[in-house]
């Protein structure tokens, strides 16, 4: 970490995985003492682990801001007496205040202030390249990221095969804009809000002129989603540490509830941004029926340009239980 801040300006951000947390403490002070020893005193802040205590009561609804670090606690009240979307907003994975922009990603939390941007930090990730690494990276692709292996002791910048990745889900979204049936996956029902994130995905694709499926399971694999070939493409609906599943060997491609807003909302482009946590898309506007004026599109998949079929689509109340 000395190093990165020797080589560059930015201010360092440091995240981690939560199985690092433990040992938060005693990083920082040996970093302390390596900044003492070397006389230099670079701008390096730390992420906090969520606090995860909520005490429900009487009084109105004010948010625990009380990020816990490594042998810390906090004591504070959460009353979730509002309607849940309401609630979700409130603990979506980005506040703004008129001061500070607050993150929360991966079960850690930290703030920045108003006039700066993710961008202007680099990113020194503690941990594994696993699931909660690829989460930071597609999250924060502009920002610059370089991951310490603690097991192996060592540094690596190299998050290529992450960028293909990136690239992929582009590519994904594209070939979604083609399907006519949707089959809405839920991998969950234990995340809160799942049930009003494939509602607002129903609303988005009946919007769009096209029909969905419902279809309950567990962990989705190509025999299972083989018993729906009528499917053109599935939606997900996950934890953001397992939304992301490699569909190379299934019949048809498995999309994220963020890329499936992206495909069906005529319109709407994508900006770099990318989102992994549904929660930040549950939303209580009313999804508008595309016209039946609009223009054409160009389709990236077929080379030519395609009309949507722009009557209503509908969603069927079916929800087919897959455990096998």
């Amino acid at each position: 970490m000395l190093e990165c801040s020797r080589k560059g300006n930015k201010r360092i951000l440091v995240l981690y995985g939560l199985e690092y947390a433990y040992a938060l403490d005693d990083l920082r002070r040996t970093f302390e003492e390596s900044c003492k020893s070397n006389s230099c005193n670079p701008e390096v802040q730390y992420a906090d682990v969520l606090c995860s205590v909520m005490s429900p009561s009487s009084s109105t609804a004010e948010e625990n801001d009380c990020p816990q670090s490594s042998g810390t606690s906090c004591h504070g009240e959460l009353s979730i007496k509002s309607d849940v979307p309401t609630f979700l907003n409130i603990r979506c994975s980005m506040e703004c205040s008129s001061s500070t922009h607050k993150y929360n990603l991966g079960g850690v939390a930290w703030n920045i202030s108003a006039q700066e941007k993710m961008e202007d930090y680099l990113i020194f990730w503690i941990g594994q390249d696993n699931s909660a690494f690829a989460n930071i990276v597609l999250t924060f692709n502009k920002c610059e990221i370089v991951r310490y292996d603690a097991i192996k002791n060592q540094l690596s910048t190299d998050i290529s095969h992450l960028m293909k990745v990136l690239r992929r889900r582009y590519y994904l979204v594209e070939k979604a804009k083609d399907a006519n049936i949707i089959g809405i996956l839920v991998g969950t029902l234990g995340v809160a809000g799942y049930l009003h994130i494939i509602e607002q995905l129903k609303e988005v694709i009946r919007a769009a002129g096209k029909k969905s499926y419902t279809l309950v399971m567990g962990r989705p694999n190509s025999a299972k989603l083989a018993n729906f070939p009528e499917c053109e493409v599935f939606v997900y609906v996950s934890c953001a540490q397992t939304a992301l599943l490699d569909s190379k060997d299934f019949l048809a491609p498995v999309i994220t509830p963020f890329e499936a807003v992206l495909a069906f909302s005529r319109g709407r482009e994508w900006t770099g941004e990318y989102l992994l946590d549904f929660k930040d898309l549950i939303t209580s506007e009313k999804q508008e029926v595309t016209s039946a004026s609009e223009e054409a599109r160009f389709s990236f998949i077929k080379g030519a340009y395609v009309e949507d079929n722009c009557t209503q689509g509908t969603s069927y109340a079916v929800y087919a239980a897959v455990t096998a």
